[in-house]
């Protein structure tokens, strides 16, 4: 029975590239599309600072949930997940297998799982975005640790949004956001791959990552979408590296302080998904073996697909 694929984990690792070698090696184009679950690349022109794949770098695959929205929209995992599910649904119907990448837990999660989201208030969701300015995202966060520990110890004082949504859920259903969360469940059988190199190779891998963006343009790109209206965007406007980039254009950054700051945030952030996915049972953790400087070793990206690809069939010989 052929499964389902999710590539997950976190930022810098390789997801994409490690997507499309099992895609290839499952079938290809014929046999393969993909489903992203990164939050950022659904918006339309946010490609450097997601290191989002350019249409010709994907080799014929065809990829869903890329460039859907514009940057002035909320993203919304609730509607991310009625389009996904949907595109999953289409190209399984056409005989295809889909294997989904991205390092958005919630957003995996939403795709992967029995996940329903509890609807939004708009007044109570405005109260509490009045009380954070007014009081500081701390106060709520404390606030969620006394009435819900379980989602405080899963959510950053610093996340503004996510302690507000947590404590939105509460005051609409009256149950805890945490209780929201089912257990680790597949909607559909499902493989989950992540790659896990060590520590200090990966901040290594992220600090160039950072400073490649803004040698490739990143400034130029923002530019251009705060030409669209990214500053409207609640969600696009605070992604790691285009905020940054933002803060250089207003002169409020140098280039050099906002690729340290653009490298600090996504360390956190790797640290975040890193703690995410430990946490799912089901996940199958590759070691990738990096030199210091977080490059490859001769050899070594083959022996992962190779590990990854035997995991796949290996699921794929169970009933």
């Amino acid at each position: 029975m052929r499964k389902r694929v999710a590539v997950v984990g976190p930022t810098a690792t390789g997801k994409s590239d490690l997507a499309l070698d099992l895609a290839e090696a499952l079938g290809g184009p014929q046999q393969v599309e993909l489903v992203n679950a990164d939050a950022s690349q659904l918006y339309r022109g946010m490609d450097i600072g997601t290191a989002k794949l350019l249409p010709q770098q994907r080799r014929g695959l065809r990829h869903h949930q890329l460039d859907v929205l514009d940057v002035r929209q909320e993203a919304s995992v609730a509607a991310y997940q009625r389009h996904a599910r949907a595109d999953l649904a289409d190209l399984e119907a056409r005989g295809r297998r889909g294997v989904i990448v991205g390092g958005s837990g919630l957003y995996v999660r939403a795709l992967t799982d029995h996940l329903d989201f509890p609807g939004t208030d708009p007044q109570v969701r405005s109260a509490l975005e009045q009380r954070a300015l007014a009081e500081g995202p701390r106060a709520l966060w404390e606030e969620l640790r006394r009435t819900d520990p379980a989602s405080a110890a899963r959510i950053e004082p610093a996340n503004t949004r996510r302690v507000v949504r947590a404590l939105e859920v509460a005051a609409v259903t009256g149950r805890p956001f945490s209780a929201t969360l089912p257990a680790y469940t597949d909607v559909a059988p499902t493989v989950h791959l992540a790659l896990r190199p060590p520590r200090p190779a990966l901040n290594q891998r992220i600090d160039a990552r950072a400073r490649a963006m803004f040698d490739q343009g990143l400034l130029e790109e923002t530019a251009a979408l705060d030409a669209q209206g990214l500053r409207e965007g609640p969600t696009a406007s605070r992604a790691i590296g285009y905020a940054q980039a933002l803060a250089v254009l207003d002169g409020v950054l140098s280039v050099a302080q906002a690729v340290v700051q653009t490298a600090q945030a996504t360390r956190k952030l790797a640290s975040r998904q890193i703690k995410w996915f430990r946490r799912d049972p089901r996940v199958h953790w590759i070691d990738l073996a990096l030199a210091e400087d977080g490059t490859l070793p001769p050899g070594e990206w083959a022996r992962v697909t190779e590990e990854a690809l035997a995991l796949v069939r290996a699921a794929d010989a169970v009933a």
